[in-house]
Protein backbone atom coordinates (compact mmCIF):
# COMPACT_ATOMS: atom_id res chain seq x y z
CA UNK A 1 0.00 0.00 0.00
CA UNK A 2 1.08 3.42 -0.88
CA UNK A 3 -2.02 5.63 -1.34
CA UNK A 4 -1.36 6.13 2.88
CA UNK A 5 1.08 5.56 5.44
CA UNK A 6 0.41 1.68 6.31
CA UNK A 7 -1.73 1.65 9.68
CA UNK A 8 0.47 -1.28 10.69
CA UNK A 9 3.39 0.42 10.25
CA UNK A 10 1.97 3.09 13.29
CA UNK A 11 0.96 0.01 15.28
CA UNK A 12 4.32 -1.40 14.83
CA UNK A 13 5.68 1.92 16.08
CA UNK A 14 3.49 2.11 18.92
CA UNK A 15 3.87 -1.54 19.99
CA UNK A 16 7.92 -0.88 20.47
CA UNK A 17 7.19 2.37 22.33
CA UNK A 18 4.56 0.17 24.51
CA UNK A 19 7.43 -2.38 24.97
CA UNK A 20 9.86 -0.25 26.32
CA UNK A 21 7.56 1.76 28.82
CA UNK A 22 6.72 -2.06 30.20
CA UNK A 23 10.61 -2.25 30.70
CA UNK A 24 10.66 0.76 32.43
CA UNK A 25 8.13 -0.18 34.80
CA UNK A 26 8.66 -4.18 35.41
CA UNK A 27 12.40 -4.27 35.23
CA UNK A 28 14.97 -3.41 38.18
CA UNK A 29 17.35 -0.79 36.00
CA UNK A 30 20.67 0.97 36.72
CA UNK A 31 20.10 4.63 37.11
CA UNK A 32 22.27 4.91 33.82
CA UNK A 33 20.57 2.26 31.42
CA UNK A 34 16.58 3.66 33.01
CA UNK A 35 17.18 7.25 32.04
CA UNK A 36 18.83 6.30 28.45
CA UNK A 37 15.57 3.89 28.20
CA UNK A 38 13.53 6.92 29.09
CA UNK A 39 15.23 9.19 26.40
CA UNK A 40 14.77 6.01 24.16
CA UNK A 41 10.94 6.57 25.12
CA UNK A 42 10.10 10.09 24.74
CA UNK A 43 12.38 9.47 21.44
CA UNK A 44 9.35 6.93 20.07
CA UNK A 45 6.60 8.71 21.46
CA UNK A 46 8.17 11.44 19.12
CA UNK A 47 8.29 9.55 16.46
CA UNK A 48 4.27 8.37 17.15
CA UNK A 49 3.57 11.86 16.47
CA UNK A 50 5.23 13.07 13.55
CA UNK A 51 4.10 9.30 11.55
CA UNK A 52 0.01 9.93 12.91
CA UNK A 53 0.47 13.93 11.49
CA UNK A 54 1.94 12.07 7.63
CA UNK A 55 -0.95 9.57 8.38
CA UNK A 56 -3.56 12.04 8.62
CA UNK A 57 -2.00 14.21 5.73
CA UNK A 58 -2.56 11.46 3.47
CA UNK A 59 1.91 11.79 2.90
CA UNK A 60 3.41 8.54 2.60
CA UNK A 61 6.96 8.13 4.46
CA UNK A 62 8.82 8.15 0.96
CA UNK A 63 6.89 11.14 -0.73
CA UNK A 64 7.97 13.58 1.56
CA UNK A 65 9.04 16.94 -0.31
CA UNK A 66 8.87 19.32 2.27
CA UNK A 67 12.96 19.64 2.84
CA UNK A 68 12.01 20.98 6.57
CA UNK A 69 9.73 18.10 7.22
CA UNK A 70 12.56 15.59 5.75
CA UNK A 71 14.85 16.79 7.75
CA UNK A 72 12.93 16.68 10.70
CA UNK A 73 11.90 13.39 10.13
CA UNK A 74 15.29 11.83 9.85
CA UNK A 75 16.10 13.75 13.00
CA UNK A 76 14.01 12.03 15.36
CA UNK A 77 14.06 8.75 13.61
CA UNK A 78 18.00 9.16 13.97
CA UNK A 79 17.96 10.01 17.47
CA UNK A 80 15.55 6.92 18.14
CA UNK A 81 18.31 4.82 16.43
CA UNK A 82 20.98 6.54 18.13
CA UNK A 83 19.80 5.56 21.58
CA UNK A 84 18.77 1.92 21.23
CA UNK A 85 22.99 1.69 20.01
CA UNK A 86 23.72 3.68 22.56
CA UNK A 87 21.76 1.54 24.84
CA UNK A 88 23.13 -1.71 23.51
CA UNK A 89 26.12 -0.99 23.51
CA UNK A 90 26.73 0.49 27.13
CA UNK A 91 24.27 -1.70 28.90
CA UNK A 92 26.01 -4.28 31.55
CA UNK A 93 24.66 -7.87 30.75
CA UNK A 94 21.30 -6.59 29.23
CA UNK A 95 18.50 -9.50 29.42
CA UNK A 96 17.57 -11.60 26.18
CA UNK A 97 14.56 -9.54 25.73
CA UNK A 98 15.93 -6.15 25.99
CA UNK A 99 18.43 -6.77 23.72
CA UNK A 100 15.89 -8.02 20.81
CA UNK A 101 14.03 -5.26 21.88
CA UNK A 102 16.75 -2.97 20.91
CA UNK A 103 17.24 -4.66 17.47
CA UNK A 104 13.68 -4.45 16.52
CA UNK A 105 13.88 -0.50 17.32
CA UNK A 106 17.22 -0.34 15.20
CA UNK A 107 15.97 -2.27 11.94
CA UNK A 108 12.80 0.37 12.56
CA UNK A 109 15.06 2.86 12.15
CA UNK A 110 17.09 1.78 9.65
CA UNK A 111 14.00 0.98 7.34
CA UNK A 112 12.24 3.75 8.17
CA UNK A 113 15.48 6.14 7.33
CA UNK A 114 15.57 3.79 4.04
CA UNK A 115 12.06 4.28 2.72
CA UNK A 116 12.52 8.16 3.84
CA UNK A 117 15.38 8.22 1.34
CA UNK A 118 13.34 6.76 -1.69
CA UNK A 119 15.23 3.25 -1.25
CA UNK A 120 12.92 0.82 -3.14
CA UNK A 121 14.84 -2.52 -1.21
CA UNK A 122 16.08 -2.76 2.38
CA UNK A 123 18.97 -1.59 3.10
CA UNK A 124 21.02 -4.64 5.04
CA UNK A 125 24.63 -2.98 5.14
CA UNK A 126 23.13 -0.44 7.48
CA UNK A 127 22.33 -3.39 10.18
CA UNK A 128 25.85 -4.67 9.45
CA UNK A 129 27.29 -1.26 10.69
CA UNK A 130 25.06 -0.94 13.31
CA UNK A 131 26.63 -4.81 14.47
CA UNK A 132 29.96 -3.86 13.53
CA UNK A 133 30.05 -0.72 15.76
CA UNK A 134 29.73 -3.19 19.30
CA UNK A 135 32.58 -5.16 18.71
CA UNK A 136 34.64 -2.32 17.66
CA UNK A 137 36.84 -0.97 20.72
CA UNK A 138 36.68 2.55 20.92
CA UNK A 139 40.09 4.36 20.80
CA UNK A 140 40.73 6.82 23.66
CA UNK A 141 40.82 10.08 22.96
CA UNK A 142 41.59 13.55 24.88
CA UNK A 143 40.21 17.12 23.86
CA UNK A 144 36.98 19.39 24.38
CA UNK A 145 34.60 19.29 21.84
CA UNK A 146 31.67 21.94 21.58
CA UNK A 147 27.71 20.72 20.47
CA UNK A 148 26.01 23.56 18.86
CA UNK A 149 22.18 22.52 18.40
CA UNK A 150 19.13 23.27 19.31
CA UNK A 151 17.44 19.99 19.96
CA UNK A 152 18.05 18.36 23.17
CA UNK A 153 17.93 15.18 22.51
CA UNK A 154 20.43 15.21 19.90
CA UNK A 155 22.59 17.40 22.35
CA UNK A 156 22.44 14.74 24.98
CA UNK A 157 22.71 11.58 22.53
CA UNK A 158 25.95 13.60 20.93
CA UNK A 159 27.57 14.34 24.29
CA UNK A 160 27.67 10.53 25.93
CA UNK A 161 28.98 9.22 22.32
CA UNK A 162 31.52 12.16 22.76
CA UNK A 163 32.15 11.08 26.36
CA UNK A 164 32.40 7.35 25.75
CA UNK A 165 35.38 8.44 24.07
CA UNK A 166 36.94 9.78 27.06
CA UNK A 167 36.36 13.62 25.44
CA UNK A 168 35.21 16.68 27.53
CA UNK A 169 31.24 17.53 25.68
CA UNK A 170 30.09 20.92 25.74
CA UNK A 171 26.51 21.31 24.81
CA UNK A 172 25.02 24.55 23.65
CA UNK A 173 21.36 25.06 22.23
CA UNK A 174 22.39 28.77 21.32
CA UNK A 175 25.11 30.61 19.28
CA UNK A 176 25.39 32.89 22.14
CA UNK A 177 26.00 30.12 24.63
CA UNK A 178 28.48 28.72 22.23
CA UNK A 179 30.83 31.57 21.98
CA UNK A 180 30.18 32.16 25.47
CA UNK A 181 32.20 28.49 26.15
CA UNK A 182 34.41 29.41 23.41
CA UNK A 183 35.53 32.48 25.32
CA UNK A 184 36.07 30.62 28.68
CA UNK A 185 37.47 27.32 27.37
CA UNK A 186 39.85 26.29 24.84
CA UNK A 187 37.88 23.97 22.30
CA UNK A 188 39.59 21.61 20.44
CA UNK A 189 36.36 20.62 17.68
CA UNK A 190 33.09 21.69 17.15
CA UNK A 191 29.56 19.94 16.04
CA UNK A 192 27.58 22.43 14.39
CA UNK A 193 23.94 21.75 13.17
CA UNK A 194 23.30 24.17 10.49
CA UNK A 195 19.27 24.32 10.74
CA UNK A 196 18.35 26.34 13.90
CA UNK A 197 15.54 29.10 14.27
CA UNK A 198 17.47 32.31 15.75
CA UNK A 199 21.07 32.26 14.32
CA UNK A 200 21.72 29.72 12.20
CA UNK A 201 25.14 27.36 11.77
CA UNK A 202 25.81 28.84 8.91
CA UNK A 203 26.09 32.34 10.12
CA UNK A 204 28.31 31.11 13.00
CA UNK A 205 30.08 29.11 11.03
CA UNK A 206 31.06 33.19 9.24
CA UNK A 207 32.06 34.51 12.93
CA UNK A 208 34.28 31.51 13.76
CA UNK A 209 35.92 31.65 10.30
CA UNK A 210 36.50 35.55 10.95
CA UNK A 211 37.81 35.14 14.54
CA UNK A 212 41.74 35.30 14.66
CA UNK A 213 41.03 33.05 18.20
CA UNK A 214 38.65 30.38 16.69
CA UNK A 215 39.11 30.18 13.21
CA UNK A 216 41.80 27.02 13.70
CA UNK A 217 39.01 25.07 15.78
CA UNK A 218 37.99 22.54 13.52
CA UNK A 219 34.18 22.54 12.37
CA UNK A 220 32.22 19.49 11.58
CA UNK A 221 28.87 20.58 10.19
CA UNK A 222 25.96 17.86 11.23
CA UNK A 223 22.65 18.64 9.48
CA UNK A 224 20.01 16.34 8.34
CA UNK A 225 19.65 18.62 4.79
CA UNK A 226 21.02 16.12 1.93
CA UNK A 227 21.63 19.75 -0.23
CA UNK A 228 24.71 19.15 -2.08
CA UNK A 229 24.67 22.70 -2.69
CA UNK A 230 24.38 23.12 0.95
CA UNK A 231 27.01 20.77 1.70
CA UNK A 232 29.66 22.74 -0.85
CA UNK A 233 28.46 25.86 0.29
CA UNK A 234 29.68 24.67 4.38
CA UNK A 235 33.19 23.39 2.99
CA UNK A 236 34.01 26.81 1.21
CA UNK A 237 32.91 28.93 4.33
CA UNK A 238 35.54 27.01 5.92
CA UNK A 239 33.71 23.93 7.28
CA UNK A 240 36.46 21.03 7.70
CA UNK A 241 33.53 18.45 7.38
CA UNK A 242 29.73 17.55 6.97
CA UNK A 243 28.07 14.76 8.30
CA UNK A 244 24.60 13.94 7.49
CA UNK A 245 21.72 13.21 10.09
CA UNK A 246 21.10 10.70 11.41
CA UNK A 247 24.99 9.87 11.64
CA UNK A 248 26.39 6.73 11.39
CA UNK A 249 28.76 6.48 15.17
CA UNK A 250 31.91 4.42 13.20
CA UNK A 251 31.91 7.58 10.98
CA UNK A 252 31.52 10.33 13.50
CA UNK A 253 34.06 8.51 15.76
CA UNK A 254 36.55 8.35 12.43
CA UNK A 255 35.69 12.26 11.94
CA UNK A 256 36.39 13.59 15.18
CA UNK A 257 39.70 11.85 15.06
CA UNK A 258 40.47 13.72 12.56
CA UNK A 259 39.90 16.56 13.34
CA UNK A 260 40.97 16.06 16.54
CA UNK A 261 44.51 15.86 14.97
CA UNK A 262 44.20 18.70 12.37
CA UNK A 263 43.28 20.53 15.96
CA UNK A 264 46.58 19.37 17.49
CA UNK A 265 48.84 19.82 14.30
CA UNK A 266 47.57 23.63 14.35
CA UNK A 267 48.20 24.02 18.33
CA UNK A 268 51.91 22.70 17.76
CA UNK A 269 52.56 25.07 14.67
CA UNK A 270 51.22 27.84 16.96
CA UNK A 271 53.69 26.98 19.51
CA UNK A 272 56.50 26.35 17.56
CA UNK A 273 55.66 29.68 15.82
CA UNK A 274 55.60 31.36 19.50
CA UNK A 275 58.82 29.91 20.39
CA UNK A 276 60.56 30.95 17.08
CA UNK A 277 59.27 33.94 17.31
CA UNK A 278 61.01 34.30 21.29
CA UNK A 279 64.02 32.66 19.67
CA UNK A 280 63.92 36.02 17.30
CA UNK A 281 63.18 38.64 19.89
CA UNK A 282 66.40 37.27 22.02
CA UNK A 283 68.34 36.96 19.12
CA UNK A 284 67.34 40.98 18.16
CA UNK A 285 67.47 42.24 21.71
CA UNK A 286 70.96 40.77 22.30
CA UNK A 287 72.73 41.12 18.91
CA UNK A 288 70.30 44.19 18.37
CA UNK A 289 72.38 46.31 20.71
CA UNK A 290 75.77 45.65 18.83
CA UNK A 291 74.56 45.13 15.35
CA UNK A 292 72.23 47.47 12.96
CA UNK A 293 68.62 45.69 12.33
CA UNK A 294 69.50 44.82 9.09
CA UNK A 295 72.60 43.01 9.98
CA UNK A 296 70.26 41.12 12.69
CA UNK A 297 67.92 40.49 10.10
CA UNK A 298 69.38 39.16 7.45
CA UNK A 299 71.38 36.60 9.92
CA UNK A 300 67.62 35.30 10.97
CA UNK A 301 66.91 34.49 7.71
CA UNK A 302 69.70 32.24 6.99
CA UNK A 303 69.08 29.10 8.68
CA UNK A 304 72.84 28.61 9.88
CA UNK A 305 73.24 32.16 10.11
CA UNK A 306 74.29 31.17 13.79
CA UNK A 307 75.94 28.12 13.65
CA UNK A 308 78.96 27.43 15.34
CA UNK A 309 82.07 27.19 13.95
CA UNK A 310 84.21 29.60 11.70
CA UNK A 311 84.90 30.71 8.34
CA UNK A 312 88.08 32.52 6.91
CA UNK A 313 86.50 36.13 5.70
CA UNK A 314 88.58 39.27 4.75
CA UNK A 315 87.13 42.17 7.33
CA UNK A 316 87.76 45.89 8.08
CA UNK A 317 88.85 46.09 11.93
CA UNK A 318 88.23 49.33 13.31
CA UNK A 319 89.68 49.34 16.90
CA UNK A 320 89.51 52.85 19.44
CA UNK A 321 89.48 53.48 22.99
CA UNK A 322 90.35 56.30 24.85
CA UNK A 323 93.44 58.15 25.58
CA UNK A 324 94.80 58.29 28.88
CA UNK A 325 91.95 56.12 30.32
CA UNK A 326 93.82 54.72 33.67
CA UNK A 327 95.18 57.96 34.73
CA UNK A 328 91.13 59.35 34.27
CA UNK A 329 89.67 56.51 35.87
CA UNK A 330 91.90 56.67 39.08
CA UNK A 331 90.98 59.66 39.96
CA UNK A 332 86.91 59.20 39.59
CA UNK A 333 84.74 56.90 41.60
CA UNK A 334 83.69 53.30 40.26
CA UNK A 335 79.73 55.04 39.68
CA UNK A 336 81.57 58.04 37.50
CA UNK A 337 83.64 55.62 35.82
CA UNK A 338 80.78 53.58 35.02
CA UNK A 339 79.06 57.01 33.62
CA UNK A 340 81.61 57.72 31.87
CA UNK A 341 81.86 54.90 29.58
CA UNK A 342 77.74 54.62 29.16
CA UNK A 343 77.99 57.80 27.65
CA UNK A 344 81.37 57.16 25.66
CA UNK A 345 80.60 53.80 24.57
CA UNK A 346 76.87 54.37 23.50
CA UNK A 347 77.80 56.92 21.82
CA UNK A 348 80.37 55.10 19.13
CA UNK A 349 78.19 51.54 19.23
CA UNK A 350 75.25 53.83 17.60
CA UNK A 351 77.67 55.41 14.95
CA UNK A 352 79.31 51.99 14.14
CA UNK A 353 75.97 50.44 13.90
CA UNK A 354 74.75 53.10 11.97
CA UNK A 355 77.57 52.79 9.43
CA UNK A 356 76.80 48.90 9.18
CA UNK A 357 79.23 47.59 11.14
CA UNK A 358 78.77 45.54 14.62
CA UNK A 359 80.45 45.82 17.85
CA UNK A 360 82.44 42.47 18.59
CA UNK A 361 83.66 43.48 21.73
CA UNK A 362 83.88 46.53 24.26
CA UNK A 363 87.08 45.59 26.63
CA UNK A 364 87.19 48.15 29.38
CA UNK A 365 87.23 51.63 27.39
CA UNK A 366 88.38 50.41 23.49
CA UNK A 367 85.75 49.32 20.99
CA UNK A 368 86.43 46.29 18.93
CA UNK A 369 84.23 46.34 15.61
CA UNK A 370 84.20 44.64 12.34
CA UNK A 371 83.01 45.87 9.13
CA UNK A 372 82.58 42.75 6.83
CA UNK A 373 81.34 40.58 9.03
CA UNK A 374 78.98 38.28 9.57
CA UNK A 375 77.62 40.44 6.60
CA UNK A 376 79.58 41.29 3.83
CA UNK A 377 79.92 44.01 1.95
CA UNK A 378 81.69 45.92 -1.22
CA UNK A 379 81.43 49.20 0.82
CA UNK A 380 82.99 47.70 4.01
CA UNK A 381 86.11 49.82 3.76
CA UNK A 382 84.19 53.07 2.64
CA UNK A 383 82.28 52.23 5.52
CA UNK A 384 84.51 51.77 8.35
CA UNK A 385 86.89 55.25 7.25
CA UNK A 386 83.22 57.15 7.43
CA UNK A 387 82.05 55.33 10.58
CA UNK A 388 85.91 56.61 12.21
CA UNK A 389 85.44 59.88 10.79
CA UNK A 390 82.06 60.04 12.17
CA UNK A 391 83.13 58.82 15.89
CA UNK A 392 85.74 61.54 15.49
CA UNK A 393 83.51 64.16 15.17
CA UNK A 394 80.90 62.94 17.69
CA UNK A 395 83.83 63.64 20.46
CA UNK A 396 82.28 66.85 21.08
CA UNK A 397 78.78 66.00 21.90
CA UNK A 398 80.37 62.92 23.86
CA UNK A 399 82.63 66.06 26.11
CA UNK A 400 79.33 68.15 26.04
CA UNK A 401 77.25 65.32 27.80
CA UNK A 402 80.20 64.31 30.39
CA UNK A 403 80.36 68.06 31.17
CA UNK A 404 77.04 68.23 32.38
CA UNK A 405 77.74 65.07 34.27
CA UNK A 406 80.75 66.65 36.05
CA UNK A 407 82.97 64.56 34.31
CA UNK A 408 85.94 64.73 32.68
CA UNK A 409 86.75 65.57 28.78
CA UNK A 410 88.07 62.78 26.91
CA UNK A 411 90.02 61.93 23.64
CA UNK A 412 90.00 59.14 21.75
CA UNK A 413 92.46 56.94 19.11
CA UNK A 414 91.14 54.89 16.26
CA UNK A 415 92.80 52.51 14.15
CA UNK A 416 91.81 50.74 10.94
CA UNK A 417 93.11 47.56 9.12
CA UNK A 418 91.81 44.91 6.53
CA UNK A 419 92.66 41.84 6.55
CA UNK A 420 92.09 37.92 6.74
CA UNK A 421 90.43 36.53 9.76
CA UNK A 422 88.18 33.04 11.00
CA UNK A 423 85.06 34.37 12.02
CA UNK A 424 82.31 32.56 13.89
CA UNK A 425 80.54 32.39 16.76
CA UNK A 426 83.50 31.11 19.55
CA UNK A 427 83.17 29.53 22.67
CA UNK A 428 80.81 26.03 23.44
CA UNK A 429 77.39 25.20 22.54
CA UNK A 430 76.52 26.83 26.31
CA UNK A 431 78.20 29.86 26.31
CA UNK A 432 79.40 31.32 22.73
CA UNK A 433 79.90 34.75 21.32
CA UNK A 434 80.11 35.83 17.59
CA UNK A 435 84.07 37.31 17.01
CA UNK A 436 86.89 37.52 14.68
CA UNK A 437 90.51 35.74 15.46
CA UNK A 438 93.87 36.22 13.84
CA UNK A 439 96.66 38.15 12.88
CA UNK A 440 94.92 40.91 11.36
CA UNK A 441 93.03 41.73 14.97
CA UNK A 442 96.32 42.24 16.84
CA UNK A 443 97.78 44.14 13.78
CA UNK A 444 94.85 46.46 14.30
CA UNK A 445 95.39 46.59 18.17
CA UNK A 446 99.26 47.87 17.11
CA UNK A 447 98.01 50.13 14.79
CA UNK A 448 95.68 51.84 17.33
CA UNK A 449 98.36 51.53 19.56
CA UNK A 450 100.36 54.10 17.42
CA UNK A 451 97.40 57.14 17.47
CA UNK A 452 97.35 60.44 19.14
CA UNK A 453 94.40 61.71 20.90
CA UNK A 454 91.96 62.45 18.22
CA UNK A 455 93.61 61.13 15.48
CA UNK A 456 93.10 57.89 13.12
CA UNK A 457 95.35 55.75 11.47
CA UNK A 458 94.78 53.72 8.94
CA UNK A 459 96.69 50.68 7.38
CA UNK A 460 97.54 50.28 3.55
CA UNK A 461 95.43 46.77 3.23
CA UNK A 462 92.48 49.05 3.75
CA UNK A 463 93.31 52.66 1.59
CA UNK A 464 94.27 50.27 -1.45
CA UNK A 465 90.99 49.35 -2.58
CA UNK A 466 88.86 52.25 -1.41
CA UNK A 467 86.53 54.35 -3.15
CA UNK A 468 86.72 57.13 -0.95
CA UNK A 469 88.67 60.48 -1.59
CA UNK A 470 90.15 61.84 1.51
CA UNK A 471 92.12 64.03 2.85
CA UNK A 472 95.29 62.19 4.62
CA UNK A 473 98.14 63.14 7.33
CA UNK A 474 100.85 61.65 8.69
CA UNK A 475 102.64 58.26 7.39
CA UNK A 476 104.14 55.59 9.56
CA UNK A 477 105.98 52.97 9.23
CA UNK A 478 105.52 50.47 11.60
CA UNK A 479 107.09 47.39 12.50
CA UNK A 480 104.86 45.64 15.06
CA UNK A 481 106.09 43.06 17.26
CA UNK A 482 106.38 39.40 16.40
CA UNK A 483 105.78 41.18 12.24
CA UNK A 484 108.05 40.36 10.02
CA UNK A 485 107.18 43.09 7.32
CA UNK A 486 106.93 46.96 7.34
CA UNK A 487 103.54 47.90 7.93
CA UNK A 488 102.79 51.10 6.16
CA UNK A 489 99.77 53.28 7.79
CA UNK A 490 98.53 56.74 7.33
CA UNK A 491 96.04 59.49 8.96
CA UNK A 492 93.21 59.98 7.70
CA UNK A 493 91.89 63.79 8.22
CA UNK A 494 88.70 64.18 6.72
CA UNK A 495 86.63 63.43 3.36
CA UNK A 496 88.48 65.56 0.61
CA UNK A 497 84.78 66.60 -0.72
CA UNK A 498 84.12 67.35 2.91
CA UNK A 499 87.25 69.18 3.31
CA UNK A 500 86.67 71.00 -0.01
CA UNK A 501 83.02 72.58 1.66
CA UNK A 502 84.28 73.56 4.84
CA UNK A 503 87.27 75.28 3.16
CA UNK A 504 85.62 77.89 0.84
CA UNK A 505 88.17 78.43 -1.06
CA UNK A 506 88.64 75.19 -2.90
CA UNK A 507 91.97 74.44 -0.94
CA UNK A 508 92.54 71.10 1.15
CA UNK A 509 93.61 71.60 4.76
CA UNK A 510 96.82 70.44 5.91
CA UNK A 511 97.68 66.92 4.69
CA UNK A 512 97.77 65.48 1.26
CA UNK A 513 94.66 63.96 -1.06
CA UNK A 514 94.53 60.59 -1.99
CA UNK A 515 92.11 59.65 -5.15
CA UNK A 516 90.22 56.40 -5.59
CA UNK A 517 92.13 53.79 -4.63
CA UNK A 518 96.15 54.18 -4.45
CA UNK A 519 98.26 56.09 -1.98
CA UNK A 520 99.34 59.50 -2.61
Amino acid sequence: MTESLPMRELARLQSLQIKVGQMLVKSKLSATLRGDLEKLFEALEQNVSKYDDLHLQGITLDNVEDPALRHDLRNTIGITRGYAELIRDTAESPTASLSNLLDKVILWSNKSLATLENAKRKNPSALAESAADSDTSSPSYEGKILILDDQAANRDLLSRYIEQLGLEAFACASAEQAYAVLEKQDIDLILLDLVMPEVSGQEVLGRLKKSSVWRAIPVIVISGLADQEQVIHCIEAGADDYLQKPFNRVLLQARLAAGLNRKRWVDTERRLTRELEKSQRFIKNTFGRYLSSEIVSNLLDKPDGLNMGGELQTVTILMADIRGFTTISEQLSPQSVVKLLNIYLGSMAEIIMAHGGIVDEFIGDAILALFGAPVTSAKDRDNAIRCALAMQAAMPEVNSQNHDQLLPEIEMGIGVNTGEVVAGNIGSTKRAKYGVVGHAVNLTSRIEDQTRPGEILVAESTLADLQLPLVLGRRLDLQPKGVRETVQVCQVIALANEANTESGDGELPSGDALDKGASA
